[in-house]
């Protein structure tokens, strides 16, 4: 059974008499209930009293809306629920992963770009105290994946880079802002993506390091963080073959599993060896990366049979319990395995302080909602100031004024909501104001209304009768469910494309993802800003008009390892 006195726990007696008392007296209906993580229930849509009622799950999470919204239906979960549960988002870069009016703070690999904890910290602490004031107490984050592959889809500014000493700092500091707040970390996703060169939601991805490999890089990381006492890891649909091979030596390769269904790389790896006592939550469970292991109805009893605590999300919620029901009417998952999982999701919620052992709620938000906005997004020009990094500037374009480039062409690419789950939205309008206040005359490419005339016809010298500079950003951002966040020109000509780079001044900034180079390695100027929040574009037109001194270090390889790009 769990040991509720050790790490991550350190529970006392009466506590621990507490919840072993407490699983006893629990039914069945109610221990199952506690295995779900159920996606955040809409009170426009659901009765929310009634689904807490009839489900009874274990904790809730709630993507973005409005702040009192997401507060109502908050409380009104927390004070239905007979346990208290709980309510985690996605604060990988600021309260905007739970309230539409919080913070967007920045994107992780801008605040390694910074090269300062502090702004993990504050990454943390910002994204801690909004999600606080809502009934929030659970983060999806932080990320401690190792960005090793440039053409990972879903990873790159995501992550804290490359460099896993790196990793380690930010996510310490980051865990430290989001302690402040009550808010309870939740770091993922173990086994670690960034190797592999797809999207675990759309395939079960593969982190295909040696085991030694493994070991000295994403182990060091999570072995760091469990001595560190974090209470809880996050499960990916992630293959890590070469461990279930060294822990199960002549494991066929059909017998290979994800890690959100491998006994061998939770019970094995991740508790045995790592030795980590705390709560396991799988990733999001409709993921096809999931779902490809097996059969749904062997996949949940699996999952938790093989080390994990708690099921985020559901496709058909009814089904789903009825999965779990029939596992254990049928001797597939033992009611011994249950009760551990449920200890470990009590002594969780005991010891980080969401109740007490008489089963009340403990941990509460005041009575009014204070985002502290206007001080958050100070702290995020900062952010921004010491972070947006000058990767190459060949021709010496810069700084740039009014003065040498009166007329700019703006083209922006990428900038659309296609894709899962995207932080920025637009950055068009942003920029065109931001240089039109810098006096630049500018003009936007219109992808919707092609002059093909230019398109077929016009040389440079057409070209150099409209603009002087032409400007680029790139907003193609990291997002679920998309097979790649490479440039994508306009399919007819490759129209929007610089055909005229070496003939007329062209720069280059990418606002979402650090490897753009790979795909324009023949531009003069690139600039990596990581994160299309206003700071971070009012920080580059300052810094590329020469008002500010570019500050950044790039935490990833931007030139991608070709010579090319440097040229």
């Amino acid at each position: 059974m769990v040991d509720l006195s050790a790490k991550p726990y350190f529970l006392n007696k009466d506590q621990i008499k507490y919840v072993q008392n407490t699983v006893k007296s629990m039914s069945t209906d109610e221990k199952i209930g506690q295995l779900f993580f159920v996606i955040g229930q809409d009170e426009d849509q659901v009765n929310i009293e009634k689904f807490i009622k009839k489900y009874q799950p274990g904790g809730m999470m709630y993507r973005p809306d409005k702040a009192k919204k997401i507060k109502h239906e908050i409380a009104t979960a927390q004070s239905t629920s007979k346990i208290p549960m709980f309510f985690a988002a996605n604060l990988e870069s600021g309260g905007n992963g739970i309230v539409t009016e919080g913070t967007w703070f920045g994107n992780p690999l801008q605040m390694a770009a910074t090269d300062d904890p502090e702004s993990a910290y504050q990454l943390g602490n910002v994204s801690g105290e909004e999600a606080s004031q809502v009934g929030n107490n659970m983060s999806f984050a932080p990320i401690v994946d190792i960005d090793n592959n440039f053409r990972n889809p879903i990873m790159n500014t995501r992550t804290f880079g490359s460099d896993k000493d790196r990793v380690i700092c930010m996510s310490d500091a980051q865990i430290k802002g989001l302690e402040k707040n009550n808010i309870i970390p939740v770091i993922k996703h173990f086994p670690g993506d960034g190797v592999d060169d797809r999207d675990q939601h759309l395939v079960s991805s593969i982190n295909s390091l040696d085991a030694d490999d493994w070991m000295n890089s994403y182990g060091e990381i999570y072995h760091h963080l469990i001595e560190n006492g974090v209470p809880a890891v996050m499960i990916a649909h992630i293959m890590q073959p070469a461990w279930e091979r060294r822990l199960a030596p002549g494991i066929e390769d059909k017998d290979l599993r994800p890690a959100s269904s491998s006994k061998l790389l939770i019970n094995g790896l991740l508790r045995n060896i790592l030795k980590f006592n705390g709560l396991t939550i799988t990733d999001a469970t409709p993921m096809i990366g999931y779902n490809a292991a097996m059969a749904r109805k062997d996949l949940l009893p699996a999952t938790i049979n093989a080390g994990i605590d708690m099921i985020l999300f559901n496709k058909n919620i009814d089904e789903d319990y009825r999965f779990i029901h029939e596992a254990i009417e049928n001797g597939v998952l033992s009611m011994e395995r249950v009760d551990e999982a449920v200890t470990r999701i009590l002594g969780t919620k005991l010891a980080q302080g969401i109740m007490n052992t008489k089963g009340e709620l403990t941990l509460t938000p005041p009575d009014e909602i204070n985002l502290h906005s206007q001080e958050h997004e100070e702290l995020a020009r900062k952010v921004a100031k010491k972070s947006v990094t000058l990767v190459k500037d060949r021709d010496k374009l810069l700084p740039i004024t009014p003065k040498k480039y009166p007329r700019v062409r703006l083209v922006v690419l990428g900038d659309s909501d296609d894709g899962g789950f995207k932080e920025g939205g637009h950055v068009t309008d942003a920029f065109k104001e931001a240089l039109e206040k810098e006096g630049f005359e500018v003009t936007i490419f219109d992808h919707n209304h092609l002059d093909f005339h230019e398109v077929f016809e016009e040389g440079v010298e057409d070209m150099e009768k409209k603009f002087d500079l032409a400007f680029y950003v790139a907003n193609v951002e990291t997002a679920s469910n998309q097979t790649t966040t490479r440039l994508d020109w306009i399919h007819l000509m490759a129209a929007d494309s610089p055909w005229f780079m070496k003939s007329i001044p062209t720069v280059f900034v990418s606002t979402a993802n650090p490897y753009h180079l790979y795909d324009i390695p023949n531009v003069s100027t690139f600039v990596n800003a990581y994160t299309g929040n206003q700071p971070s574009i009012d920080a580059v037109v300052k810094k590329m008009t020469g008002k500010e001194k570019f500050e950044g270090k790039s935490p990833v390889d931007p030139f991608c390892g070709d010579f090319s790009t440097k040229l």
